[in-house]
């Protein structure tokens, strides 16, 4: 499998620099392992893609207030996410006429995020007549009946067995309301494809005085102002000019989609990480399934394209897929356990002493471990069907006893585990 950039950079036979510590040349048809260089590893440092799940949010509700006397209500949904205290709105679906269970068709996309709390608001406006005809991004909504409010987590969507999630509607105030409101949550199907590619190549030029290149290859995605965002590379193989690389795998969510460009640059290793280009081409997803299908190879073209190189590059597979995602776990029954270990030891510093990790402050301000298992707990209580997970201390003496390497922070003998709720967990941690 090729490095692309899924964390671990190097890939196949040691994807280019990040090669195994020490490792010796592999024997036969010249091919070896790239050696250690962190200068190559810096090349491609901090081009990965950011890791998010794109989603399609559908909604619908049940048993609204009818604000209008002789009809019912036209209702309209908007959804907002919550960034930093303030709320962005996202989308809004159509108005629909005179009906208190409507199913809209709009849809609102949403990069589903694990690693981070994603708040959402959900709010249903009755729509007068006279605004029928303004455009929906145009309606002044404090114009508009409220008829409630719902609030969730996108986590809390996703991790129900079939992605939907019904809310009671509040008002403003947070007094329930008559009426519900449905979000139901989908993958976007491009967002799962993938594409797995053998490449080989013939006749590169050699860029080496005494021995052949050390070539490997290095896709890039084209953006729209043509700067290049590297998404993959090959791993090195050592002295040979018509290398073959093992497979690598581009997500959907690395190509975009079949027709946006891509660059395929073929370097030759250098230990310095000053690698030199052997050759180039421009192509697209599209572009390469066909090269493989007809079995034809594409010519490298020199720096800036300004010369047709007899260097090419062959296609000896393509394969796309289907891949399963983090959703398609949690929505199987996954699920994630938090547990925590406190260290009570004297390492820690006098808990009296602000600067101490164990510093109880009298403003009631949570402490460095207390905002660290807050954080974490935060993000993965939904995960965690009741949402209660084991937590232990070590280095203290606890009352009535003598040190102790390990016990329950509860001051339970029998059950370990806490909720993950602040309130309760708070006065529990160090108190």
């Amino acid at each position: 499998m090729g490095g692309c950039f899924s964390g671990d950079v190097r890939g196949g036979m040691e994807a280019v620099g990040g090669g195994a510590r020490g490792a010796t040349a592999a024997a036969g048809q010249g091919q070896g392992q790239g050696g250690p260089n962190e200068a190559v590893d810096h090349f491609f440092q901090g081009q990965a893609l950011r890791l998010y799940t794109p989603l399609e949010l559908s909604f619908s509700a049940s048993k609204l207030r009818n604000m209008d006397a002789l009809s019912k209500s036209d209702p309209m949904l908007v959804v907002y996410t919550k960034m930093d205290g303030r709320l962005e709105e996202i989308g809004r679906t159509e108005v629909i006429l005179n009906s208190l269970e409507p199913l809209w068709i709009t849809k609102a996309m949403i990069n589903y995020q694990f690693e981070i709390v994603q708040p959402l608001v959900f709010r249903i406006y009755d729509v007068d007549t006279k605004y029928h005809n303004t455009p929906l991004k145009m309606l002044n909504l404090a114009q508009q009946d409220f008829l409630g409010e719902a609030f969730c987590n996108l986590s809390e969507i996703v991790t129900k067995f079939n992605h939907s999630l019904t809310l009671n509607l509040r008002n403003g105030s947070g007094h329930a309301l008559q009426g519900t409101v449905t979000v139901h949550a989908e993958e976007t199907a491009s967002s799962r494809m993938a594409v797995d590619m053998q490449f080989h190549c013939l006749n590169l030029d050699n860029k080496d005085t005494f021995s052949k290149s050390d070539p490997f290859l290095r896709v890039s995605r084209l953006s729209e102002s043509a700067v290049a965002i590297p998404i993959c590379k090959t791993e090195v193989i050592k002295n040979n000019l018509n290398p073959v690389w093992r497979p690598i795998t581009l997500t959907s969510q690395q190509y975009c989609s079949k027709d946006d460009p891509l660059l395929v640059e073929c370097f030759d290793f250098d230990a310095s990480g000053n690698h030199e280009l052997i050759g180039a081409l421009q192509t697209t997803i599209a572009q390469l399934e066909n090269l493989y299908n007809s079995k034809a190879g594409a010519n490298f073209y020199s720096h800036k394209g300004q010369k047709k190189l007899k260097g090419q590059l062959f296609l000896d597979k393509f394969q796309e897929k289907v891949q399963h995602t983090f959703l398609d776990y949690i929505s199987s029954g996954f699920e994630l356990n938090f547990m925590v270990a406190v260290d009570f030891t004297a390492s820690n510093g006098d808990p009296r002493v602000p600067q101490s990790l164990h510093y109880i402050d009298p403003s009631g301000r949570p402490n460095s471990y207390q905002q660290a298992i807050l954080g974490v707990s935060e993000v993965l209580q939904f995960y965690d069907n009741d949402r209660r997970f084991p937590a232990w201390g070590f280095g203290a003496k606890i009352p009535r006893g003598s040190v102790s390497h390990c016990f329950n922070l509860n001051a339970s003998t029998n059950d370990c585990e806490v909720r993950l709720m602040p309130d309760e967990l708070l006065p529990i941690l160090f108190n």
